[in-house]
Parts: structure tokens; sequence; C-alpha cells
């Protein structure tokens, strides 16, 4: 069964010390141990991996693309999918503009809300971020956007606080992203098959 997502705010009495009251400045010497704050909320919080990542090791490619448009009924379908986007070659340079971001990683279970409570727990996740000081902190979630029935695509985005485009719908190879983490990550065999979502919460 899978293990109920719960808002990180309501866990954030659980840490003293002022670890979220203050602006956390990034050394590539001990970012793990800075961000370590953020990573014990989220794994208590139902999230079975969450790793400090360098951007660098976040790979982009434009195969992820081309598969999204040949291959994946929901292309265009949502303004959280290609082509409204970045291009694999605009998601590396958003990509630099970062020093780290926290992957994150959870096995789907057969939970028809699974992939919901993942993505809120990514935004409850950026927001506690940023409102560390963190301005920069934005999240990427897992699989095309589902908050609207049908999406508003000739317009503006009705639910911009909560909408956000999946990693490989910005050109992210998220299989060689994860398994450069050690992190499992297989291809489907079929849709009932339970799968591995994941994740990037991009900081600073």
């Amino acid at each position: 069964m899978h293990r109920r997502v719960q808002s990180l705010t309501n866990l954030l009495d659980a840490y003293q010390g002022g670890a979220y009251n203050r602006v956390m400045s990034v050394d590539a010497s001990n970012a793990a141990t800075q961000f370590r704050a953020y990573t014990e909320l989220v794994r208590k919080n139902g999230i079975d991996d969450a790793v400090v990542i360098e951007t660098s090791k976040v790979y982009t490619a434009p195969w992820v693309r081309m598969k999204c448009q040949f291959g994946c009924s929901g292309y265009g379908e949502t303004l959280c999918c290609p082509p409204h986007t970045p291009t694999p070659e605009q998601m590396r340079t958003i990509l630099d503009s970062y020093a780290y971001g926290i992957l994150l990683h959870m096995q789907w279970r057969k939970d028809n809300g699974a992939t919901e409570q993942f993505n809120d727990a990514l935004l409850d996740l950026e927001r506690t971020i940023f409102l560390d000081g963190c301005y920069k902190a934005w999240a990427l979630g897992s699989g095309p956007c589902d908050r609207c029935e049908k999406c508003n695509i000739e317009g503006l985005c009705v639910h911009p606080d909560k909408a956000r485009p999946s990693m490989e719908g910005c050109g992210i190879d998220v299989f060689k992203t994860a398994r450069g983490q050690g992190l499992p990550i297989h291809v489907l065999k079929s849709r009932r098959e339970e799968r591995n979502m994941y994740g990037l919460v991009l900081i600073e």
C-alpha cells in the first residue's frame, strides 16, 4: 500500500534549530550536508529517495523530445508538455544557471493518486526552499499535468501555482540521470507494471 504523502508544511515543527529560517549558501564541499534537512524531511513524507545532485549530472538529450513528439499521445495536449516546454537545449541552459538540485524518487505502487501526491510533495518542497531564501527554487514533476480536466491550451494556465512540466517534458534524460545516482528505473513492458517516479527541485 502506498504511504500517504502528507504536506511538508505539517512536518516543519519537527525540525528545530532554525534550519528553515536562514538563507542557505551553497558550497560544493558540503551541499549534501546543507540540504540534508530537506532530504530527510521528504523521506519522512513518503518519498523513497531524495538525493542532492549537481546540475551538471542532470542530463539532457534531443532524443527525449523526439520521443515525446513521436510516441506520446499527450504531445501538445497541455501547457506543461512539448512543444510548450523548454527544448533540451534551453533546458541545458536553465540547468547550467543552477549548481544543485534535489532528485526525488518514489515507486508507484498501483495507487491512482500516487502521481498527484508525488507532484504535490515536489511543490511543497519547492515552496519550503523558496521561503527559506533560495529564490531560484523551481520544481519539475513526474508525468503529464492533470490539474485540469481539459487544459486551457489556447490561453494562460489557470493553475500556474501548481502546474509544473515533467523532467522528460523538458528534454531531461531521466534514465541516465537516475542511473547515474544509483537509483532504480527500467523500461515498462505494460501499463499495469509498478514504476519509478522521478522529480527534480532546482535550488541554487
